[in-house]
């Protein structure tokens, strides 16, 4: 049985504003956090880093996911997890050990949003008819993308305005931060657990292990395998080692090569500002290659994407100190971030085409979080030894090898225009 009826809107827009906020509050509020707290870049790279890992690994169980329970189970427990670690955040962040502490609970977070992601997914395809499938796809989106806003812009402006009312108590600011997080987040749970369409029996999948098994082998016997690997993992080389230290770039004085710009004006401008543009970023490239197709436009998206990292350079060369021209530098990077990473996309939704699409899309996002991931802990060791100036020079070096494989990928000329995308699910 699907749900065809208007309440679709009661909890599609819901359920993937629930699913991207746990993600940026681990991937990008966190660095922050810990920027506030008084770690050093190195440490801040190597363990935010590290939480990417279970989006790396997340094809390995999300099988589970189909074999056990319903998806709607999973949704609601997954979400009451992650609103119960949430308060558990706030709690520790006052402690005298604070880092071991709230890592330990970033990484349940992670793990709980990463089988969400599985579930939130899956519910959708079989809750809704393809036709509403399609029709929601835009809404889904754009409440996932309002979730990193309110991520990376409201949650980081709120935690600074607290700290400086309460005297630069970060700590204190954090810690209602995430106390109010988690209410929120608790009262989307319960919500969910009422809303939620029961369209599912429970069900075994006795061939499940071996259905995975064969998903792995097809996936790597795929034509130009070799370098479709070296591409996805590279291409996001240098994004991934800037994306990991521009804002704590933007938030360091100057004094320590940084801009010294406050947490609320960071929230404003990286957070907001530069997430907005990024979104605008991604819509323009996706009518772009509509238009064209994608051989013809992703070494362009690519230029689009990785140029704009100069802009770093420049700001770690000179600091200024204009706000306004702070800015507008990254509000370009991050829409040039934006119109590049839809042929990065693109691209693997091309690769994973086949019989396994939909668990072969999950391998390629796997791959990538893993480039990410990598990149994140060379990052904090390389900015170190480095400095911002050197540090920002070595990520444009780092773009140009997933500029270069462009040249060897496999990518049929019509790829991406309208009438030959195929839906990815």
């Amino acid at each position: 049985m699907r749900n065809k009826g208007s309440k679709s809107w009661s909890w599609v827009p819901s359920l993937y504003f629930a699913e991207g906020l746990p993600y940026v509050l681990v991937m990008e509020v966190s660095v922050i956090m810990y920027k506030n707290l008084g770690l050093s870049n190195l440490e801040i790279a190597l363990y935010t880093s590290w939480l990417y890992l279970p989006w790396v690994i997340k094809p390995l169980w999300s099988p589970v996911v189909d074999v056990l329970k319903t998806k709607r189970w999973w949704v609601t427990v997954t979400q009451s997890l992650i609103a119960v670690c949430l308060a558990g955040l706030a709690y520790f962040i006052p402690s005298s050990y604070f880092v071991q502490s709230t890592l330990a609970i970033f990484w349940l977070i992670a793990f709980a949003s990463a089988t969400h992601d599985v579930a939130a997914d899956g519910f959708y395809m079989i809750a809704l008819t393809e036709e509403k499938q399609s029709f929601f796809v835009g809404i889904r989106n754009t409440f996932y993308r309002i979730a990193l806003v309110t991520g990376q812009g409201l949650v980081v402006m709120l935690a600074g305005l607290l700290a400086k009312k309460h005297g630069g108590d970060f700590s204190f600011a954090w810690s209602i931060v995430f106390f109010a997080v988690a209410a929120l987040f608790g009262i989307i749970a319960v919500y969910h657990a009422v809303v939620l369409p029961k369209v599912e029996e429970r069900r075994e999948d006795k061939d499940a292990l071996v259905k995975t098994s064969d998903l792995f082998v097809s996936f790597f016997k795929k034509k130009n395998i070799v370098v479709a690997l070296f591409f996805i993992l590279l291409f996001r080389l240098g994004e991934g080692q800037l994306g990991k230290m521009a804002k704590i770039f933007l938030l360091d004085s100057q004094g320590e090569g940084g801009l010294g710009l406050t947490t609320e004006d960071s929230g404003l401008i990286y957070g907001t500002c530069g997430t907005i543009a990024l979104l605008l970023g991604g819509i323009i490239g996706g009518i772009a290659v509509s238009l064209h197709g994608l051989k013809r436009w992703i070494l362009v998206m690519a230029l689009a994407m990785n140029v704009p990292d100069l802009i770093y350079v420049f700001f770690a060369m000179f600091q200024p100190d204009n706000i306004w021209l702070i800015a507008g530098g990254v509000v370009l990077e991050q829409f040039g971030y934006g119109f590049g990473y839809t042929a990065f996309t693109l691209y693997l939704i091309y690769f994973s085409q086949g019989e396994y699409k939909t668990g072969h899309y999950a391998l390629c996002t796997g791959l990538m979080a893993m480039g990410m991931m990598l990149a994140g802990l060379v990052s904090g060791y390389a900015q170190e030894w480095l400095g911002y100036e050197l540090f920002f020079i070595w990520v444009c070096v780092c773009t140009i090898p997933g500029i270069i494989l462009i040249k060897f990928l496999d990518i049929p000329e019509n790829f991406g225009r309208k009438a030959e995308l195929p839906e990815q699910k």
